[in-house]
């Protein structure tokens, strides 16, 4: 019994720092770090956008975006993002090959060393 009593405790530590730490998060992001296109057409540049809010208290900038290839094109704004404010990075897939594609996109933040990894996926139809 006090061994099971033990392990519970061991487990609601770890989930509450986990929460807590997720709470502190310097980003938020507002909507799936994932986003599939589903079925799109040959030819036509596919869009999306990946909103996040700066929960940290400090100002931040986006530092680079960068994808694993040239049809992924990103852009962001280039200014300060003040704390408890919402920004966003959009994306464009030019969709000139057939097939299903998945490509990874990774965000870095100033002062934040670890990059954000995002993915678009979808199938390109002729």
């Amino acid at each position: 019994m006090l061994r099971t009593l033990f392990i519970f405790y061991i487990c609601f530590s770890l989930a509450s720092s986990m929460i807590a730490q997720e709470e502190t998060a310097p980003i938020v992001w507002l909507d799936s770090l994932v986003y599939d296109f589903g079925e799109i057409p040959q030819g036509v540049p596919a869009k999306t956008s990946f909103k996040f809010k700066n929960n940290s208290p400090d100002v931040i900038t986006i530092d680079n975006v960068r994808t694993t290839c040239g049809c992924t094109s990103p852009n962001w704004e280039t200014e300060a993002i003040p704390p408890d404010t919402n920004s966003e990075i959009k994306i464009v897939y030019d969709a000139k090959k057939t097939g299903y594609f998945r490509k990874k996109i990774k965000v870095y933040f100033s002062d934040i060393k670890k990059g954000y990894k995002m993915f678009i996926e979808g199938e390109v139809q002729e």
